[in-house]
């Protein structure tokens, strides 16, 4: 008889009953959404896995089944935030306050 190694069967129960809710970009990406699903009283895991054929790692934020559908209105809700605060600020930065938008008296 073989023997199996009970690290890996560890960790795949560890995760039983859990969905991928998010893949993210790194692992700070993937803290944040762990820590913004927790504080919104969903348990939350992050599970990384090695390097596939392109040469990326996945690193999957992970929720128990029964909260997925509150866990991606959630992550969707921050998404959309973080875009709209990233567009606001493009638009910051494109203004111009020292053109002729003011007269010379300052008014």
């Amino acid at each position: 008889m073989s023997k199996r190694s009970k690290k890996g069967h560890k960790s795949n129960a560890k995760l039983e009953g859990y969905v991928v809710v998010a893949f993210s970009e790194d692992m700070d990406q993937a803290r944040e959404y762990k820590t913004l699903l927790e504080s919104n009283d969903i348990p939350a895991m992050i599970a990384e896995q090695d390097e596939h054929a392109v040469g990326a790692r996945e690193i999957a934020v992970m929720v128990s089944e029964e909260f997925l559908d509150e866990a991606h209105v959630i992550i969707e809700s921050q998404q959309a935030y973080d875009d709209f605060y990233d567009f606001s600020m493009e638009d910051e930065d494109e203004l111009d306050f020292e053109g002729d938008f003011f007269d010379e008296d300052g008014y």
